[in-house]
């Protein structure tokens, strides 16, 4: 039979798991390295619940990430991202529902899986009595990992330097550890949990340009981000999480564009444009520079244009409307949908 080493040490929430990978027991029984499934979509949750006692969890969840492409996870704390990256781990039985990945059973075939894949979670726990180096040394033994030289590169990349007790480690340099580990064995796919929490505005743009990088070796990732550029920059598509429910999910530029837009006029007459906008259904904001911002809806923008064609109106912009602002039509006041 196949065991997860990792099940002889991971503690509920406080333990620290980076795909410590299987271990074979008995004959002919072993995993093959660099196994490779051709399937469109590499990872894949249908109808997944998992509730906890509070009644709080996840209801409900579908969403499927393709071979080589890359979803952001948004949502704030308590919404359900980390309830579901544990389904994904293995770590958790779910209620109801299925999750995979690479065509694997996430349950039942946990051991395989945490072997090939990289995962940062959430909330990391080392070894403190271990050395940095003496970690990295440990994962790429319980991996079967040869080759050092991806470790190094990552190691230079981000200026870390594992020598010295983790204990003693700040949380910047905790998390540089973190994702080293994840990333030294070059999985095929990744699944990380606020992966900059932590990190400086430097060292957030290296992670970027790492998974641009690993994004163009055909990897599959799944990340959850508080920082919205981080999302706009790396991610193909977006999952928008809401009280354990999927609200939304979308590639970045249909999300963005099927929201609200704001319109920024500049009317010969302040006023009445106002009241003529007002009029027409739209919600306008006075701003400095004697202009106006309309916002308009996907369905609305014909009517706006032909309201605005019986104004005399001098000048025009649209307003870029970033992924903060559409998460924010989620989560905000008027966000209710």
């Amino acid at each position: 039979m196949v065991v997860s080493r990792a099940e002889e040490w991971y503690n509920g929430e406080t333990a620290y798991l980076l795909c410590v990978g299987a271990v074979t027991i008995g004959p002919g029984v072993g995993v093959k390295r660099n196994m490779s499934i051709r399937r469109s979509f590499m990872i894949e949750v249908n109808g997944l619940t998992l509730i906890y006692p509070s009644g709080k969890g996840v209801f409900e969840i579908d969403f499927l990430v393709k071979k080589s492409k890359i979803a952001g996870y948004l949502g704030p704390n308590g919404a359900g991202k980390t309830t579901t990256i544990r389904a994904l781990m293995g770590f958790m039985q779910p209620n109801s529902g299925t999750c995979s990945i690479g065509g694997l059973d996430c349950m039942k075939n946990a051991p395989i899986i945490q072997k090939r894949l990289g995962y940062i979670p959430g909330e990391t726990a080392f070894f403190d009595g271990m050395d940095g180096d003496e970690f990295l040394k440990f994962m790429c033994d319980m991996r079967g990992t040869k080759d050092a030289a991806r470790q190094k590169q990552l190691i230079d990349m981000f200026e870390l330097d594992p020598k010295g007790k983790i204990r003693k480690f700040s949380k910047g340099m905790k998390q540089k550890l973190g994702i080293v580990a994840a990333f030294m064995h070059d999985p095929d796919v990744l699944i990380l949990d606020e992966p900059t929490s932590g990190l400086d505005p430097l060292m957030q743009n290296r992670f970027v340009e790492l998974i641009l990088g690993e994004k163009e070796k055909g990897k599959t990732i799944l990340m959850s981000s508080h920082i919205f550029e981080e999302v706009e920059k790396t991610c193909d598509t977006v999952l928008i999480i809401r009280d354990g429910r999927i609200a939304a999910q979308s590639d970045v530029k249909t999300l963005k564009n099927s929201q609200r837009k704001g319109f920024v006029l500049r009317p010969a007459d302040i006023e009445s444009a106002m009241k003529a906008l007002k009029a027409a259904g739209f919600e306008v904001k006075r701003l400095p520079g004697d202009t106006v911002e309309a916002v308009v809806t996907g369905d609305q923008v014909d009517r706006f244009i032909k309201t605005a064609a019986q104004l005399n109106v001098l000048d025009l912009d649209v307003k870029t409307q970033t992924l903060e602002d559409v998460f924010m039509q989620f989560y905000g006041k008027e966000g209710k949908q």
